[in-house]
């Protein structure tokens, strides 16, 4: 398996439990929004540059 692909997987899954993290606290109505800002725009930034990386990534056979 390619590296650039195990390394867009990893990003896609610590974008998607950043993303539950921020919708777990927003739900439970914490009120340290600076920080959920922050943690909820990594997490996006991280989902769509593992997406990116799988989905661009030819497979070399």
């Amino acid at each position: 398996m390619n590296v650039k692909r195990i390394f867009g997987t990893i990003l896609t899954i610590l974008g998607i439990i950043g993303l539950i993290y921020t919708g777990y606290e927003l739900i439970n109505q914490n009120t340290d929004y600076i920080s959920l800002t922050v943690i909820g725009v990594i997490a996006l930034i991280f989902f769509f540059s593992g997406i990116g990386l799988v989905k661009n990534t030819k497979d070399a056979a």
